[in-house]
């Protein structure tokens, strides 16, 4: 039976193959032949029956279009597209897939977030592949290189420069500042006087004042209001070449020798002085007004050397007794000493004497006589 059943499978068998009755008649002879194993009969169905059953469904999981046994990359989101792997396209290559990556196109080897951008460590919205100035500071304004502004280029980026539109190729500090080395508040651009001393006062060329125009700088200058045009030592003061004490747009006795006292125009001083002008009212010891600059001039000698010790002498003409005049004299000295005291003259330089007409220069028998014997004279006493 279980030949026969055998015998009619290979027959049907042979049939649903399409194979013709000659090349079926081998198969069928063998399955007879003492010589063929039923089992080499068998085996041949089963290889038979292998090729002839309907082919196994092909699996997809994730329906990108690649099977499952071919997907290395199995769960791939429902639309995304796959290369021949079953993985997502990474078109760029930055590590981040086409459906993520919201900055395509990134260049070969940049450093990118999740997003599939560039890195920008800083902030500064240039990116760190670019960026040559990493490590700007928050908020900065930056240029396409990624560093701070510096809109006057002195070196100092507009964050820190406190002194912004410095005009091109001037030298600054720390804080983008002109460089005024002397502090003198000149930078030194307009500086004409480097090295000015601290603390001195300048003009906007930097230069120390010279307020009188003299050519000595006022910090030096002993002699302030110095008149235009009059020549001056090294402290701001008029020459005096002879050094009398009379300078020398005044001296009118130039070259008078070292030691000499002298007036006020220079000269030497005689030992003797006649205080020409020196007048009183007729027959008073009341000094007439035209006296007056004659006596400030001589003031001026008394306190020029004030160890210098002087008498006031008076006389008069013959005219009147010799009581009289003597005591006119002597009221006419006293005048002009009390003149001098009340000009800052120390009284125990001064001493006063009336010697009437005892000591004429001229003849009193005429007026001009008499005029010249009527007089005042300063005595130097040392």
């Amino acid at each position: 039976m279980k030949h026969s059943a055998l015998f009619l499978l290979i027959s049907a068998l042979c049939l649903s193959i399409g194979a013709s009755a000659k090349e079926a008649r081998p198969i069928m002879l063998a399955y007879g032949h003492p010589q063929v194993p039923l089992s080499a009969v068998q085996d041949w169905v089963e290889i038979t029956l292998e090729g002839t059953r309907a082919p196994k469904p092909v699996l997809d999981s994730d329906g990108d279009g690649v099977p499952d046994d071919l997907d290395k990359c199995p769960g791939t989101p429902k639309g995304a597209k796959v290369d021949a792997k079953g993985c997502e396209l990474d078109s760029d290559g930055d590590g981040v897939v086409d459906r993520l990556d919201k900055c395509p196109g990134t260049p070969k080897g940049a450093k990118v977030d999740a997003k599939g951008c560039e890195l920008d460590s800083d902030g500064d919205g240039v990116v760190d592949s670019l960026d040559k100035c990493p490590g700007t500071p928050a908020g900065t304004k930056v240029d396409s290189k990624g560093c701070e502004l510096d809109s006057d280029n002195d070196g100092v980026v507009d964050r820190l420069d406190q002194c912004p539109a410095t005009p091109a190729g001037r030298k600054v500090n720390a804080q983008g500042c002109e460089l005024d080395s002397d502090g003198d508040g000149v930078v030194d651009a307009l500086d004409k006087c480097p090295g000015t001393p601290a603390g001195a006062k300048v003009d906007a060329a930097g230069c120390e004042l010279d307020s009188d125009g003299d050519g000595v700088v006022d910090r030096l200058d002993q002699c302030p209001n110095t008149p235009a045009g009059r020549k001056v030592d090294a402290k701001g003061c008029d020459l005096d070449s002879d050094g009398d004490g009379v300078i020398d747009v005044l001296d009118q006795c130039p070259n008078t020798p070292a030691g000499d006292r002298v007036d006020a125009k220079g000269c030497s001083l005689p030992k003797v002085m006649n205080l020409k002008g020196v007048n009183f009212d007729n027959d008073q010891a009341t000094l007439r007004p035209e006296a007056i600059s004659i006596l400030d001039e001589a003031t001026a000698v008394l306190k020029r050397y004030p160890g210098m010790k002087v008498e006031v002498a008076g006389h008069t003409d013959s005219r009147s007794s010799d009581r009289h005049n003597l005591d006119l004299s002597q009221r006419r000295a006293k005048a002009v000493m009390d003149y001098f005291v009340g000009k800052g003259v120390d009284v125990s330089r001064l001493a006063a004497k009336g010697y009437g007409e005892g000591q004429p220069l001229a003849d009193n028998a005429t007026a001009g006589g008499r005029a010249k014997n009527r007089r005042v004279e300063l005595r130097i006493l040392n």
